[in-house]
């Protein structure tokens, strides 16, 4: 990471961008944008829940709810487009790939209609090993937590 990007919030990053970032598509792509991009640091995903999205046809059929592992796996991704957005020009085509989830937890449901605030934070990085925390909030209250790692690979 260059010096001229530490400590710089970048521009909000839309789907067509996030599409050129990280490999995931329908209907595992759960970020539709990212904003507040410290590079190196933090940035805020954000996802629109919406029933017309797969997995409410089984869970639940009668009361839609967001998956946990989806939820997680939308801070991942976040986290995803924070460490290409930090990588500089020498690391360019890299992929990260999620390692680990530890203390996750989940303390309200998320359900169609929800916007998801997806803020993810660095807390470690060793070598090609980056560390983080999450949180989801929606409308202001915390939905879930984790903290993850990912590895950033050829």
């Amino acid at each position: 990471m260059s010096d001229e990007t530490e400590n710089t919030v970048l521009e909000a990053i839309d789907i067509i961008e996030i599409m050129k970032m990280i490999p995931h598509r329908y209907p595992l792509l759960l970020v539709d944008r990212v904003k507040d991009i410290n590079p190196g640091e933090s940035a805020t995903g954000i996802k629109n829940v919406t029933m017309n999205e797969p997995q409410f046809q089984g869970h639940f059929p009668n009361r839609p709810i967001m998956p946990g592992v989806m939820i997680v796996e939308a801070m991942a991704q976040t986290a995803g487009v924070l460490v290409i957005k930090s990588l500089d020009a020498a690391n360019a085509g890299k992929h990260v790939l999620f390692m680990s989830i530890d203390n996750a937890r989940f303390r309200a449901p998320v359900t169609p209609g929800d916007v998801m605030h997806i803020k993810v934070s660095k807390k470690q990085q060793r070598g090609p090993v980056w560390k983080f925390t999450g949180i989801v909030e929606v409308e202001g209250k915390k939905v879930a937590e984790a903290d993850f790692a990912a590895m950033i690979t050829d």
